[in-house]
């Protein structure tokens, strides 16, 4: 493709060469580019691509994107933007051909739901006849081809491949977790959404972006571009964003007045039912995953994919029907044991705050817990979590979660500063925490392993070693049971 059609869009000074050169692929990072490449210079937090520029052009670059002056500027094309991360999502599209627009685009953003969220509507959309492309945590999908995850939102150049894989699989949705840190660093600039879902705004990631308004600031740009916009008023946040967004806009809650309403909740081990009332309309739909939150969670996914143009019994088939891997899930289903365990990703502290209060509701024994938190994270949560996990919990046990660079210990003793019950312990290994609590349920208690969900590894000091929550249980039931 030649660097005109590339550029395309594209604010843009010409320093060195001319367009009509012919560009193999786009990269961004140097140590993959080959001969023929056009390399963008990314300005990261700890690396800048304009540091690279003659170690790409030594391994092949026809073409430099940057919004740097460079020093000592190789012999080839050099293009001067202001953005280097817009230029990168300019680019790829171009590239690829455009693919999004060629996509109907659900964007799902908010501080927990994204992933349950993605997977209802991916549901609901398939038993409707679809074959769906989803971009997420867990993982990648073009209609039944499952590809790895590296982060919740590919960088745009990532990102505008796969949709070109998905528009060649003649796929017409495509469902997206959009996180805050991909509207900071632009990975999803110049996407045009046909619905924005809001889910809810609660502590997180403030190690990125420092102050709580400007994680507001940064979740409320999806709402910026879009032609409707899903938005839970039940969240205080939420009618921040029904307040600061335009356009067509549809709204949720539980027991208020909005579009779609649930009313009639009854929450038990296995699931969670309730009323839809939507318009003229009234749906009882019976979840097989339980929680409040969980009511929540299919009430945006309905409210995306009525404005979709989806029946309302599609609705309720794709959401009674669907699986969320490592959200609410029960690892002990098919053990025979007289209490449960479950596994789920909460790692903040509104989602341990849920997935806890959720099991309490039908917790007949003891509820016991098992959580940590993250290394090289948003520190000011920790002592958030230990308060809410013991309060919460008859037992509580705490442990690591990925330690990542951190010593797990100094992690633990900022989670228990948060503590001011003696119904704690302490169990730094988390294959050990886990059996420890699993040793002293009761007939009746509940388990919840909170903070890794879908996870397989935990990340400690440079290393990524397999952890699998759901296979150490059942090792775990076998050595003990």
């Amino acid at each position: 493709m030649k660097l005109r059609e590339i550029l395309k869009g594209l604010n843009y000074e010409i320093i060195k060469g001319e367009e009509s050169v012919e560009i193999n692929k786009i990269e961004y990072d140097s140590r993959k580019i080959e001969k023929g490449d056009i390399f963008i210079c990314i300005e990261g937090f700890n690396v800048d691509g304009h540091k690279y520029v003659q170690s790409a052009y030594e391994k092949g670059a026809v073409a430099i994107i940057c919004s740097k002056k460079l020093d000592n500027a190789p012999e080839c094309n050099i293009i001067k933007v202001k953005n280097g991360r817009e230029a990168l999502a300019v680019c790829a599209s171009n590239f690829y051909g455009n693919p999004s627009n060629k996509l109907n685009l659900i964007g799902i953003t908010g501080t927990n739901g994204k992933t349950t969220s993605t997977f209802m509507i991916k549901s609901i959309l398939e038993h409707a006849g679809y074959s769906v492309g989803l971009v997420g945590t867990i993982a990648n999908f073009i209609g039944e081809e499952k590809l790895k995850a590296e982060r919740t939102t590919p960088e745009s150049l990532e990102l505008h491949e796969l949709f070109k894989k998905m528009v060649d699989k003649k796929i017409k949705y495509c469902i997206m977790e959009v996180s805050s840190h991909s509207l900071s660093l632009d990975r999803v600039y110049g996407l045009g959404f046909s619905q924005a879902v809001f889910t809810n705004l609660t502590q997180d990631h403030l190690d990125f972006h420092k102050t709580f308004e400007n994680y507001y600031e940064a979740k409320l740009k999806l709402f910026k571009n879009t032609k409707n916009s899903v938005i839970n008023i039940d969240d205080s946040y939420g009618k921040k964003v029904f307040e600061d967004s335009e356009g067509s806009k549809i709204t949720y809650a539980v027991d208020e007045n909005a579009d779609l309403v649930a009313k009639n909740i009854v929450n038990h081990s296995r699931g969670v039912e309730f009323d839809l009332h939507y318009e003229d309309s009234n749906i009882h739909i019976n979840l097989n995953i339980p929680g409040r939150y969980n009511v929540y969670n299919a009430l945006c996914c309905a409210g995306a994919c009525l404005s979709e143009g989806i029946s309302l019994e599609d609705v309720k088939k794709g959401l009674e029907n669907v699986v969320v891997p490592g959200r609410c899930e029960i690892a002990t289903k098919d053990c025979n044991l007289d209490f449960d365990v479950i596994v789920d990703y909460a790692h903040t502290p509104d989602g341990l705050e849920n997935i806890l209060k959720t099991a309490k509701e039908f917790t007949k024994g003891r509820l016991i817990s098992v959580f940590g938190c993250g290394g090289d994270r948003d520190t000011t949560k920790r002592p958030i979590m230990g308060s809410l996990g013991s309060e919460i919990s008859d037992i509580a046990i705490i442990t690591s979660d990925n330690p990542r660079t951190e010593e797990p210990m100094k992690i633990i003793e900022d989670i228990i500063k948060g503590i001011k019950k003696e119904n704690y312990m302490v169990v730094e290994n988390r294959r050990d925490a886990i059996k420890k609590a699993m040793e002293i349920a009761k007939k009746g208690d509940v388990v919840v392993v909170a903070g890794k969900g879908h996870e397989d590894y935990q990340i400690l000091k440079d290393k990524v070693i397999h952890f699998d929550e759901r296979e150490v249980i059942r090792e775990i039931v076998k050595e003990l049971f």
